[in-house]
């Protein structure tokens, strides 16, 4: 079997646990990675994640280091939220010919925070043979690919709402750290509003979502609050005592005149009761589709970025959205390494 050659581009939580599972495919060879973290550049792999499998490969402080050893032909990027810093960092790579997949929140519909990038950067991945998509599960999957799969079956659309409840208790650190665990009300408030902290990703989930049904929005508005602790919470990172935040509540709508066509709303703050995923597809016929309990984001965001690459690379050169793709799904490694790059 040709195995593809993949290297892994940032190694916190989600990235060393993407690399653990690229590690564990048959149709993937792993052949590096980069991260220029003092504590972490030069290192083993086998000695940063654990796996034996990774044994002989040693971190690379850039990727122009790692090229000159054994290059990929793809690149797994866990390494930042924002499309402009991601796809800087990208640049190198995609200058080479080599393809990445990313976790990368604004990515998801890039052309809402860096319009002016997209055109470049397309025309290099077309000129070069590169290919970019960024993945997930939320931006991702659950708020917007999964509700735009759902309308596969519908004669009429009228509105998309999508509600997300997550118990952020059990996450990473950073993510707990990002809803504002252990924060004072008006600190965190302050840097919701200037976006510094809160989930990223929800406008564009929603400009993805209008976008691939056709609708031109005329506004996105979007408000998000914290939620406070009525009672002390201990997780395995933060003790957060009453009156202090444990998570964020956002609220995103898409407007065509005065009439609401995509709403999306999510709650995740630690201990949350009940979590779920809920879509509602208002139109012809109706659907209501509940994942009890939600789908668990640390897990299925590295599946997430596992099992997009063979699709991405049997795509065209070029900067995509996750629904310009074929079907991403599991596979056992029959057929995964077999869809390679067509240009």
């Amino acid at each position: 079997m040709n195995r593809i050659k993949i290297a892994q581009f940032g190694l916190g939580p989600i990235g060393i646990e993407a690399l653990k599972l690229a590690a564990q495919q048959p149709w993937i060879e792993i052949v590096g990675a980069v991260d220029n973290a003092a504590d972490k550049a030069g290192r083993s792999l086998t000695e940063i994640t654990g796996a034996a499998a990774l044994d002989g490969l040693k971190v690379s402080r850039d990727l122009e280091e790692l090229f000159r050893e054994t290059p990929p032909e793809l690149i797994l990027h866990t390494a930042t939220s924002s499309a402009l810093a991601a796809l800087r960092q990208m640049r190198p790579a995609l200058e080479f010919g080599v393809s990445v997949a990313s976790t990368c929140e604004e990515l998801i519909f890039p052309s809402l925070k860096a319009p002016q990038l997209v055109k470049e950067f397309d025309g290099l991945c077309r000129h070069t043979g590169a290919r970019v998509v960024a993945t997930g599960v939320n931006p991702g999957f659950v708020m917007d690919v999964l509700p735009v799969c759902l309308t596969a079956v519908s004669r009429a659309v009228d509105k998309i709402e999508v509600t997300r409840v997550v118990n952020a208790s059990p996450r990473r650190q950073p993510l707990q750290a990002k809803i504002g665990s252990g924060q004072a009300p008006d600190s965190f408030r302050e840097k919701l509003l200037d976006g510094r902290a809160g989930h990223a990703g929800l406008r564009e989930s929603l400009a993805l979502v209008a976008h691939a049904m056709g609708w031109k929005l005329d506004s996105i508005a979007e408000v998000g609050e914290p939620v406070v602790a009525g009672r002390e919470i201990r997780t395995q990172f933060f003790h957060v005592r009453p009156g202090e935040v444990c998570g964020i509540h956002q609220r995103a709508v898409g407007l065509i005149g005065d009439a609401e066509k995509l709403v999306l709303e999510i709650a995740m703050y630690l201990d949350a009761p009940d979590p779920r995923d809920h879509i509602l597809v208002i139109g012809r016929p109706p659907l209501d589709v509940l994942i009890q309990g939600g789908v668990a984001g640390d897990d299925a965001t590295v599946a997430a970025l596992v099992n997009v690459v063979p699709q991405l690379l049997a795509a065209a050169p070029g900067l995509h959205l996750p629904t310009d793709l074929a079907l991403p799904r599991w596979s056992s490694g029959v057929d995964a390494a077999s869809r390679k790059p067509r240009v």
